[in-house]
């Protein structure tokens, strides 16, 4: 495994334990309130569409498609080179947050609704950072 660089990681509560559960587990796991069907993210206790407190976590799919991005070329101490910070679309509806890996970081190759999978990049005992690539290994 490659050294990892610091990088500001997220604090759990109680109401986004889950959500880091699963990513430790390979997982991303969602919630969908019983009341209206509603998917959401980020985790809350309650339903943001209805307001409804009865909800569950289920384990999404992992894939999902580039709604949007922007490439940054500042340099960081977490990041290597240009990287791009993209909102990925999940099949399942809501919107992450996150990095696009394995491929270049480059207009021409982070093309608008290209088909992402997940991978998960474990960064401490604690946290597993859900990070995206193209499907397939690029094939369009």
């Amino acid at each position: 495994m490659a050294e990892l660089k610091p990088r500001s990681l997220p604090e759990p509560t109680p109401e986004t334990q889950h959500f880091w559960d699963g990513t430790r587990a390979g997982e991303i796991r969602l919630q969908r309130c019983r009341d209206c069907g509603a998917i959401y993210f980020p985790p809350r206790p309650f339903c943001p569409e209805c307001g409804s407190r009865d909800v569950e976590v289920f384990v999404a799919s992992g894939r999902g498609s580039l709604l949007s991005y922007v490439i940054n070329h500042r340099p960081h101490p977490s990041f290597d080179g240009p990287y791009a910070i993209a909102v990925v679309k999940l099949d399942e509806g809501p919107t992450l947050l996150s990095n696009i890996v394995d491929c270049p970081q480059t207009p021409e190759a982070l093309v608008l609704d290209m088909p992402l999978e997940v991978v998960f990049a474990e960064q401490n005992e604690t946290i597993t950072l859900p990070l995206f690539r193209p499907a397939n290994g690029g094939a369009s």
